[in-house]
């Protein structure tokens, strides 16, 4: 019997995958539990649309993911912080500071999306990575000047 999964089953099969197995297995226990549903045509056809507006979904975040990193290629972010001698920074900037004065821009980025391997310690301007989609990142400019 053909049927499509609608959860993943060990040693049978993923969602949405459409197989071949035992009638009294599917009968028994795949359907019965919810586990699976017959691959009739119409079954298959809402699978395969469902499949496709998945697909758009991760399309339009990608492409939005594009638009914002554009935007922030194109930014500088100035924040200020107190300073002693050589340009040695009194604390440092974090990404969560970094994303605050992204939000007050108008630009609504996670702090978990920006990579900074340590906090910036030192006045100047220093390139920030921030990774939007698995797919996209973008390069940011963040401006340290002293307070």
């Amino acid at each position: 019997m053909k049927i499509i999964f609608l959860k993943d089953v060990k040693g049978s099969g993923k969602k949405g995958e459409v197989k071949e197995v035992a009638d009294g297995y599917a009968q028994n226990f795949l359907i019965k539990n919810g586990h699976a549903k017959p691959a009739t045509g119409g079954n298959v056809k809402i699978l395969e649309n469902q499949a496709a507006a998945v697909e758009r979904q991760k399309q339009e975040e990608k492409e939005e993911a594009e638009v914002l990193a554009k935007q922030l290629e194109a930014l500088t972010i100035d924040l200020k912080a107190k300073s002693g001698e050589g340009g040695r920074l009194f604390g440092a900037i974090t990404s969560k500071q970094i994303a605050e004065a992204l939000s007050k821009q108008g630009h609504k980025v996670d702090k978990r999306k920006i990579e900074l391997d340590e906090p910036i310690r030192t006045l100047g301007v220093t390139q920030v990575a921030v990774k939007l989609h698995h797919d996209v990142k973008a390069t940011l400019k963040v401006q340290v000047t002293e307070e």
